[in-house]
Parts: structure tokens; sequence; C-alpha cells
């Protein structure tokens, strides 16, 4: 295995303690088709019959299996030293995300079971160590691939991709990790960031608190190595709320707001002590900005906010869902503000939260989607509410998240229209969504078929210029049922909100020898590149258009309608791209 696919760097970097140690690499492996391995102890003394790369799943080349197949129940296997620095403390085993429904043994005792194939779990393994001898860590997923109800967003149900599905990934497919700490630590920190009033509220909760002891955080908050803040704290709770005054100068250009433009961040440093003696660091970091919509206008930072944004549904040459590295994460970030995009849309999937650090530091907005059924039922509700809750609050404290997307194109709610029962699910969505999170937009149903949003968002694909300018130009045009669906379902209607194209394009342009499909088609490159500057001029031009989001950003499997190929390679020179997206037509 290329040493350069172990994905080895810190997987959770806005919370990050140094004492951690990277359990990716090589595991043992063996399918479950018979489902005897509960029964047969396979979390014992048993060793598995073939190994495997983690975290990348099996369906995929990079594990070094790669087959499509289905087996629904895989296990893992891997023996597990604690290194000298971290004995003496408690033992955190992390999973950034394993699809579907995980148990997780150590050393033959079970010590925690997850259900959700996108979100992140962890226990404390402590009690279950054997300090000074090698620890075999199990693992069991079970997927179910065939389930229509299943949140799977765009994992096909078939073994072989197509049409808009792709691949599906079983088992693990992020990164594995150990962390030490003390027994009383910080948990976790949340951030309100309120430039109105210059200051940052942070929400502390810390582990294992004790009213018996005198437990104090001490925040130091600085902005390119200037302290900025100094603030210590007594814990006379397990979860306490500060806020911070910020002494900075924000106007006039000259602020430490985060924007696409001026991606700023504040780094913090937290330093617990219990009875004065320390106990945790960790090391994180903020933006300050606000999102919200003013007199029918789309803001960021108080002023209108135009956003230009691609589709990128988060798939990978050889990873499926995993990308072969943080350089991969890092490179689909930088090209697409090269390509003149303030704004990414992750479709379908919670990505990995190493992608939404770059988004952090390089500069580019985020619509924070989940991944979702395509069939309804009240299991699904159920599933599906608590992946999206940990989701939300898993990617809280990323600055560059502007909008969540609970619900897209009525998938798992198919009869909307109709069925009040998954108008009310759409409803209970986008109102969970707010109370979880105050500081963001949330859109109900993303396309089409909204109930209450705080977008008017549209799906489109007319390749007609002309066509696309005149629909776009008048309300009751626009509200005309693109994609033969209403905008808005029964009971609710367009309010003023701001409108955005957040699907369109989606022009299909075959390079090399990969075959496929899109939802208009270009007969050589300099088709595409007319067609391309064609449904972006129509944004520009319609007095409606606040926002748009170009489908998409690369190739995916058997889709051909990305501005890169699949392996990243750019269709048409990205600062031709750049130019239409800046309005240079």
């Amino acid at each position: 295995m290329n040493n350069s696919y172990l994905r080895n760097e810190y997987p959770r970097p806005q919370f990050e303690r140094t004492a951690w140690v990277c359990l990716n690499g090589e595991w043992q492996f063996q399918f479950d088709d018979a489902q005897i391995g509960e029964t047969e102890r396979w979390y014992g003394e048993v060793a598995l019959d073939r190994q495997i790369q983690v975290p990348f799943c099996y369906q995929s080349e990079l594990s070094g299996i790669g087959i499509s197949e289905f087996h629904d129940t895989v296990w893992y296997k891997k023996k597990v030293s604690i290194p000298l620095e971290m004995k003496g403390k408690e033992i955190i085993l992390h999973f950034g995300a394993v699809d579907y429904a995980s148990k997780v043994w150590v050393n033959g005792h079970l010590a925690a079971t997850h259900i959700g194939g996108h979100t992140p779990f962890s226990a404390n393994i402590t009690e279950f160590l054997r300090p000074d001898e090698s620890n075999d860590i199990t693992v069991q997923a079970q997927d179910y691939s065939t389930d229509v109800t299943l949140p799977r967003g765009k994992q096909f149900w078939k073994e072989k991709s197509e049409l808009i599905f792709y691949t599906s990934t079983t088992g693990i497919w992020q990164s594995v990790w150990m962390e030490a700490v003390e027994p009383i630590h910080l948990s976790r920190v949340s951030y309100y960031p309120d430039i109105d009033r210059n200051e940052i509220g942070i929400q502390y909760v810390v582990e294992n608190w004790t009213g018996e002891a005198d437990i104090r955080v001490n925040t130091r908050v600085s902005f390119q190595g200037e302290v900025i803040a100094n603030e210590e704290y007594q814990m006379i709770s397990s979860r306490q709320k500060r806020r911070i005054e910020l002494h900075d100068f924000n106007d006039h250009g000259m602020g430490r707001w985060w924007s696409p433009d001026k991606p700023n961040l504040y780094d913090v440093e937290y330093r617990v002590t219990v009875n004065g003696i320390e106990t945790d660091v960790v090391r994180s970091y903020f933006g300050m900005r606000k999102v919200s919509v003013d007199s029918g206008k789309l803001c960021l930072n108080n002023r209108p906010f135009f956003m230009k944004s691609v589709l990128d549904q988060g798939y990978f040459p050889g990873g499926i869902l995993t990308a072969p590295s943080d350089e991969a994460l890092k490179r689909d970030v930088e090209l697409i503000k090269q390509m003149g995009f303030n704004s990414v849309r992750k479709h379908q999937k919670i990505e990995d939260p190493r992608f939404l650090y770059w988004c952090d530091h390089l500069g580019v907005a985020v619509w924070g989607e989940a991944a979702n059924a395509y069939a309804f039922s009240e299991d699904y509700v159920q599933k599906f509410t608590a992946e999206w809750i940990e989701a939300v609050n898993r990617d809280f404290n990323s600055p560059s998240i502007m909008v969540w997307v609970p619900l897209n194109e009525s998938w798992g709610i198919p009869n909307i229209k109709v069925d009040e029962q998954q108008r009310s699910h759409a409803m209970a969505m986008y109102h969970l969504t707010k109370s979880l999170d105050p500081t963001r937009l949330v859109i109900s149903n993303d396309g089409w078929e909204h109930v209450q949003s705080d977008l008017c968002t549209i799906h489109d694909y007319q390749w007609d210029y002309n066509k696309l300018v005149m629909k776009y130009s008048e309300i009751e045009s626009a509200m005309d049922a693109p994609q033969n669906r209403d905008v808005y379902v029964q009971g609710f209607q367009y309010d003023g909100q701001p409108i955005l194209m957040t699907e369109f394009g989606g022009i299909s342009f075959q390079k090399g020898d990969v075959t496929g499909w899109g939802y208009s088609g270009a007969s050589d490159t300099e088709d595409f590149k007319k067609r391309v500057r064609a449904v972006i001029k129509a944004m520009y031009d319609s007095t409606l258009i606040q926002g748009y989001c170009y489908t998409q950003l690369t190739d995916v499997e058997q889709e051909i309608n990305g501005l890169l190929d699949f392996n990243r390679e750019p269709k048409i020179p990205l600062a031709v791209i750049r130019d239409f997206n800046e309005g240079k037509f």
C-alpha cells in the first residue's frame, strides 16, 4: 500500500489535542454473509481471513479489495498498543464514520454501538484495556444495501451504479483514532459569533464535572499571534456559556470578520485546571461572521451576498466517498476557488471534517446537506432525525457553513405534495435544525416542494439562455413548476424569500474515453464553453436570482456533467470559468 494513502492527519482539526494515535492503515477483515460472527465470537481470539486498508471501504480500490458486490455484514480487527505517553490516562476511541450500524469490542468486551453511516461516535475504552500488552479492537459493521428507507445519499441499492446513483460504501470510511485525556476534561465547545456586538459566545462542556472540585477553564483567543482575550472561568456546572468581547476594529474593509474573500480565523487555546492542576489543553479556532436575510436579501456580515456555488458530491477515484489524502480534499477547495466560486454545496453527503477545515481556512462558504433516504417510513424518520442531529452538532463550529439542507428534492418524502405526514416531517426538520442552530439559514426541501424555508431554492436544468432569463425575471413565471414540480406545497407560498437557483447546468461533455450522461450535452470543447457561459450569464441577467449552484464540480462515475473530469482535470481552462463567475462574459 502506498504510504501516501495512510490518511494520518489529525481527524478533528477544530478540537485538537497532542496525545493521540492514528489507527488507520492495515486491519484484519472478513465478510460475514452467513451472520455467524457474533455467535462464533469473532470479537474474541479469532483471526479474520483477509486484510483491508482503513479508512477505505471494501468497495474501493484503495482498500486493497475493490469489489462492488453486496456484503452487508463485515468485520474488522486490529491489535493496538498504548504509547508510553498515553498510559495512566483515560483512552477515548473515535470513529469518524462507519456505514451503517456498528458494534465495537475491545479485548472481547462490548465498548460501543452506533447507528448512522455519516456521523462520528466515540467510547471511553479505558476499563477494557491491558495497558502493558497489545489490545484487540474489533468492529462489526452492518449495512442494509437494498433498504431504500435508509439514509444513504447517492449510494445505489443495486451492485452496479447507474443514472444518478453510485457505488455503495459499507463499513469504516473515515478515520479511526485514539486520544488520551484526564478524567475531568473539556468534552465540547460551541461558538456563537455576534459581529454586531463584536463578541464571541462560547458554550463549554466539561466531562465528569463535580461541584466538589475547583474546575476552571482558561480561554486564550488570538489573531495571527496577537492575543485578543485571555479569560478564566470557574465551572459552576458541567455546561456554561460565556461571552467574550473582542477588542477589534471591524469596518471599512479593515475588519477580521470571516468571508470567502477574507477567511479570517481566531485561534483559541483552552486550558482546564482542577484544584490548580492542569488536566487538559485543547486548541481550536472560530470565525466571526453573520448569515441573515434582510429585506429579502441574502446577507453575509450585514451586506448582500451573491452566492456563486458549485455542487460537489465528494466522490474520489479509488476511494469512493473517502478522499485518498488530505491534500486531495485541499485541492478540491483550491479548484473551487480558482474557478471563481465562493461557495460549495456538499450534495447528499456529510463530508469529512478535514474538507470543512480547508473551506474555513481557504475561504469557501458551504451548504451542509444530509445524506437522504429515498422512501418514507416511520422507522426512517427516527434514523434520519438522530443522524441529522449528530451532523449539525459535529459541524456547528465551522464558520464556512452558511446554510443547512436536511432534505433535497423530496428524497425520503416523495409524496410530500399530497401526504400531510411527509409535510409534517419536512416542517419538523426545518424547526429542529433551527432549534439546534440559530446562527444559520435552513432550507426545508431544496429544489422544489418547499414548506417553510429561509430561502426559496429552485432546480432547473433548462440550458437555453433566453428561456432561463425570461422565466426568472418575474415571480409568477419563476414559481411555475420547474422540473414539473411545484415550488411550494399546499399550505405554503412564496413570501419574499431570496430566490436562488441551487441546481442548474448539468451539461455533459465527454473527455477522452469516458462515456456517460448529463442533463444536456455539448459536442466539443467550444460548445461546452458556450453552454456553460450561457447558463451562468442567465443567472446574472435574471432580475430575481440572488445566487446559484452549478451542477457540478467533477464527473462522478457514469455522470460526465462536471466542470472537471473525475480525476480533477479541467474540461475548459479554470480562468474561463472564473471569468464567467465574475460576470465577465
